[in-house]
């Protein structure tokens, strides 16, 4: 775990800008512990229209399978075009 000392302006606040690497942070979840420490999740939203990908499973896999993979497409032999001016 890395551990920094982040120092706070003039009005209590503190820059998290050197610790988010990830540019898909878009809000951070805050909790306060039994003992006074603060826990800081970073979170990213994902569009409402999008929701339903997360949630079905079958389906995101699916996604992430056809992503993973190589896609070729055979379009043939261009050669005849290589000599035709512009």
């Amino acid at each position: 775990m890395t551990e920094q000392t982040l120092k706070l302006d003039s009005k209590n606040r503190v820059s998290l800008s050197k610790l988010l690497k990830f540019k898909s942070v878009s809000s951070v979840k805050a909790s306060v512990l039994g003992n006074g420490d603060i826990l800081l999740k970073p979170m990213a939203s994902i569009p409402a229209r999008e929701v339903w990908l997360y949630r079905d499973e079958e389906a995101l896999e699916s996604v992430k399978k056809g992503l993973s993979q190589e896609g070729t497409i055979d379009r043939g032999s261009f050669a005849r075009y290589a000599d035709d001016e512009a």
